[in-house]
């Protein structure tokens, strides 16, 4: 009888020597291969950095980035989320090269490839890293589910839609609003 191997872990190490024209993720040390975005994703994308940026920085409260731009958990983790919003408090994590621990608030733009991973295997890693908050938007249904983080990161999201009239608020950005009709 053959035994199995033990697991191979790839890590932070590893990640670096991939071309850079891919895409990719390691997550608890398996790589994934991240698709590039479609045109309307990116439209989304760009709308959510406009309307954080604007509040952000009208504000004083620190930095929005996106992808792509690497966010390193641990030696075993590293995303790559859509956008995310770094706190003046917390800038030390940001260096030149990448994020050096949790992002306070980031948000997820589901795909078909990848939007099953972002709402399980990485809602859970943003929450065990320290994420305090997490939106998932689904194109799809003009709907934006916000996740806080802080507890245990399984309660029930407030979900906002388009078609919904209570703009989209946030407890990592106290006083934000957000009318869904400029994000899709």
């Amino acid at each position: 009888m053959a035994l199995a191997g033990p697991h191979l872990k790839f890590t932070y190490e590893d990640y670096c020597l991939l071309p850079e024209d891919k895409r990719a993720e390691l997550i608890e040390g398996d790589f994934f291969v991240v698709p590039s975005p479609n045109v309307f994703h990116q439209r989304v994308a760009a709308n959510i950095v406009d309307v954080l940026r604007r509040f952000v920085i009208a504000n004083k409260l620190g930095e929005v980035l996106f992808a792509p731009l690497d966010v390193v958990l641990s030696p075993h983790d590293v995303v790559q989320p859509d956008v995310m919003f770094i706190s003046n408090e917390r800038q030390d994590i940001v260096t030149d090269a990448n994020i050096q621990g949790p992002p306070d608030l980031v948000v997820e733009i589901l795909s078909p490839a990848t939007g099953e991973r972002d709402r399980t295997i990485k809602k859970k890693l943003y929450a065990r890293h320290g994420v305090r908050e997490l939106w998932l938007v689904n194109i799809a249904a003009q709907a934006i589910e916000v996740f806080d983080l802080e507890g245990t990161g399984v309660e029930a999201p407030v979900l906002y839609t388009r078609s919904g009239k209570t703009p989209l608020q946030s407890n990592v950005l106290p006083g934000l609003m957000v009318e869904l009709d400029n994000i899709f």
